[in-house]
């Protein structure tokens, strides 16, 4: 038998997980709404990502023999500042996802479970990516500040040129 206190952890991050890729997608829906095309496809690229993320937790815990138990979703904000305000709460978001999973391992190894542990390293690298691409798309827009050809190109050339993950 798994065990509970991990299971536990593992299905409160999937739905962490599955908030993440509606928040994204919210933040998706704000940015179409403004006319950033480029800033929307980051962001629903970013949803889908959030989702299959939380989709990993849910296979592994099939896979150690455990259950998957699926609570309600928040439901993510309406409405959204300025392009650089939006991606201050998205290093801010991930930030939190990181502290969540790095919990998770460190309740791993308490627990003496070294296939989670495994499992994490993963999650671990990949949260290591997610806070340093927020970071870069702030930084840009920090350079650009409140130029709107600096937006639109970013939005074109830089976020609009993400690929569906």
């Amino acid at each position: 038998m798994f065990n509970a206190k991990l299971s536990k952890a593992i299905n409160e991050q999937i739905n962490k997980e599955f908030y993440s890729s509606y928040l994204y997608l919210a933040m998706a829906a704000h940015f179409d709404a403004k006319a950033l095309p480029g800033f929307a496809r980051w962001m629903k690229a970013q949803a889908a990502e959030e989702w299959e993320h939380g989709m990993k937790f849910y296979e592994y815990l099939y896979e150690v023999d455990s259950s998957v138990e699926l609570k309600g979703i928040d439901t993510p904000p309406v409405k959204f500042g300025s392009p650089k305000e939006i991606f201050e709460q998205v290093l801010e978001h991930e930030k939190s996802v990181t502290a969540s999973i790095n919990a998770i391992y460190e309740l791993a190894k308490k627990e003496n479970d070294p296939k989670t542990e495994l499992m994490l390293h993963w999650f671990i690298t990949e949260q290591v990516e997610e806070e340093k691409n927020a970071r870069d798309i702030l930084d840009q827009l920090e350079m650009a500040g409140n130029n709107s050809f600096g937006i639109m190109f970013l939005d074109k050339h830089v976020l609009g040129a993400r690929k569906g993950d």
